[in-house]
């Protein structure tokens, strides 16, 4: 419960500002959008569990004291400003002020960019499960019959396979919708995981994760999954400032399932938890191409999410079982 403990004094302190804001019915509002924001990135906190585990103890404190406020503010607050205040051609604080004069109208411009910020959140995310499924070193598959068939090991050994790949993804997706903003927006995303992931590999030291690289890559991470729920938040709210008091709520209670991830070393201990989380992260992927085309609810996209980790956990409990059954049985053997 101590990993917690900062989630519910945060949750508390945005409560009451949400009451000071639009009163009872605001702390509702914020109670669904925090709600939204666990759902839709569960397994964003999997993931950053995972590249944390490789990050010395001095980065893992920083992302916790510095990424908290980038993940609320920067991301739920800031981003959203600047993509409406680009795209419109005003200033920061005159698109502030559109924002809480004209929130109606604010929205009507984020939600004009919306399909290019999909396409640039799913083609980092896709990025993201493509080094997880084809990474050499991983001994452990949880769906066989895809994860460890001929075609598959013989892609884990054709070079950068993760990035032609995408490529491939990018030009049919550019070919299909026939727009220049999309392409660039895609391409952008593979590019920027791309410097991030070489810069990574370039300063790392004994397999342990650059920091500075380290804590870029889990911010890009943590706006590819906002993304969605930024612009989903609008259905039940126009006024910024509750949508990012509730997504921050949802936001802090996923760096503090991170934290408890990493320190309980839940990873090790549940061999399919990581699966899970790439399966949904690479189902998000494609649910935010298809947002291009289609309207797709965040329940729909935050149920998928959730069902990949739930199967995954039951999964790991059950090979834990198998394999403890194993060992007792040859202990026996060895006994007799």
């Amino acid at each position: 419960m101590k990993y917690f403990y900062s989630s519910f004094i945060i949750t508390a302190i945005g409560l009451v500002l949400a009451f000071f804001i639009g009163g009872v019915g605001a702390i509702y509002i914020c109670f669904l959008l925090s709600i939204l924001e666990v759902s839709l990135s569960f397994d964003n906190a999997v993931v950053n569990a995972k590249v944390l585990n490789g990050m010395d103890e001095v980065w893992r404190k920083r992302f916790i004291i510095y990424g908290i406020p980038i993940a609320v503010f920067g991301m739920r607050f800031l981003f959203p400003l600047l993509i409406v205040s680009v795209a419109s051609g005003h200033g920061m604080f005159e698109t502030l002020n559109f924002a809480i004069s004209q929130p109606e109208k604010y929205h009507e411009a984020l939600n004009a960019h919306k399909h290019e910020i999909y396409i640039f959140g799913g083609a980092f995310l896709m990025m993201v499960f493509f080094d997880f499924f084809f990474e050499k070193d991983r001994s452990i598959s949880w769906i066989k019959l895809l994860e460890d068939n001929a075609l598959v090991r013989f892609l884990k050994g054709v070079p950068n396979i993760n990035v032609i790949l995408a490529v491939l993804l990018g030009i049919y997706i550019t070919a299909l919708t026939q727009s220049s903003l999309y392409a660039t927006a895609y391409f952008s995303a593979i590019l920027i995981h791309m410097i991030i992931s070489s810069l990574n590999e370039m300063f790392s030291i004994d397999g342990v994760t650059n920091g500075v690289m380290g804590f870029l890559y889990l911010e890009v991470l943590d706006a590819s999954f906002s993304f969605d729920g930024v612009i989903g938040a609008f259905a039940l709210s126009d006024n910024i400032f509750i949508i990012m008091i509730g997504l921050g709520i949802g936001a802090m209670f996923v760096r503090s399932i991170t934290i408890y991830l990493v320190e309980k070393k839940t990873l090790m201990q549940f061999l399919y938890l990581e699966h899970g989380a790439h399966y949904a992260i690479f189902a998000l992927a494609l649910i935010m191409f298809l947002k291009v085309f289609h309207e797709v609810s965040e329940v729909v996209t935050g149920t998928i999410g959730f069902g990949f980790i739930l199967l995954a956990f039951i999964c790991s409990l059950w090979e834990n079982k198998r394999r403890d059954k194993k060992l007792q049985e040859v202990q026996a053997k060895n006994f007799d």
